[in-house]
């Protein structure tokens, strides 16, 4: 074959090559977009379940659990992964429960979160949409668990208003996690399901997404989510013997009229707590030696 015509062949091949490119670049320009954008948690296990490889943007995502099931710990360490990204994020902590110096220990930058707490129940809802929908924060935490200033029941979430949740993660963008109780589940797109394992460590199961991978679960160590507590070693989150006594001194918060009540005294109030001393004993006090 001479140089000429083995130039030939190989601008006949670079010419299919490049066409097959171009077909390839139509047909994907003609698909529809798709965005990946994802928080992940931190967690690689729990990031490992869903198909997209963390908790999708623009999404309504629910953690739905028991008390003490790790779906608060779950949802604080999505917030300290936005942080450390140095994202904003909001939390409407319907029920009044979430502690700040606990949510730092996590991770979460304070100076990041908004905290807001609603006054009334149904105001939860509305709070989280306006937060949403504004696009500044990229996660949006809506605790609508029970709590004592909720009279223990749990928020319920009507259709039309997971609609304008939905909506409000569409048009800013961010993800709107709801914190759910099972007997009173949401409608996000992903529900995640944390439970406490009867050992020592916890599960997050996927039981609806409309992405797939249902039914997967991971189950981790406590250590996964407090690894400050120092549990790698097995070590358990309440580790005390039933006949053992508390060594822990009591937790008492001074109050702000003590002294103006006369606590300062004895721990009494003349008058209150203690009687009186009698008015005779005073005069009848020798008077002072001039």
């Amino acid at each position: 074959m001479s140089a000429a015509e083995q130039r030939v062949g190989v601008g006949q091949e670079t010419g299919s090559v490049v066409a097959r490119l171009r077909e390839r670049i139509r047909q994907l320009q003609a698909a529809p977009r798709r965005y990946l954008a994802v928080l992940r948690t931190g967690l690689d296990a729990v990031d490992a379940l869903l198909p997209a490889g963390g908790l999708p943007l623009g999404q309504v995502v629910e953690l739905c659990g028991e008390a003490a099931s790790g779906r608060t710990s779950l949802a604080l360490q999505a917030v300290a992964s936005a942080h450390r990204e140095a994202r904003l994020c909001a939390w409407v902590d319907g029920p009044r429960e979430l502690y700040p110096p606990a949510a730092a220990g996590l991770g979460v930058d304070l100076e990041r979160l908004l905290i807001v707490r609603p006054q009334a129940p149904e105001q939860r809802i509305w709070a989280a949409v306006q937060l949403a929908r504004s696009g500044a924060f990229t996660c949006v935490v809506l605790d609508l668990t029970r709590g004592v200033h909720s009279g223990g029941r749990p928020c319920r979430v009507a259709l039309a208003e997971a609609r304008k949740l939905a909506d409000a993660a569409a048009r800013g963008g961010g993800l709107l996690l709801l914190l759910t109780s099972p007997e009173s589940p949401a409608d996000g797109v992903v529900r995640l399901r944390t439970e406490a394992r009867d050992g020592d460590g916890w599960s997050v199961e996927v039981v609806r997404s409309r992405q797939g991978g249902t039914g997967a679960r991971a189950v981790l160590p406590w250590s996964t989510l407090y690894p400050a507590l120092g549990l790698e070693g097995g070590g358990r989150l309440l580790d005390v013997a039933e006949d053992a006594e508390d060594g822990t001194e009591d937790f008492l918060r001074e109050q702000a009229g003590a002294l103006r009540n006369g606590l300062g005294i004895l721990g009494q109030r003349p008058g209150r707590d203690a009687p009186l001393p009698p008015v005779r004993h005073g005069l009848d006090a020798a008077p002072p030696a001039h």
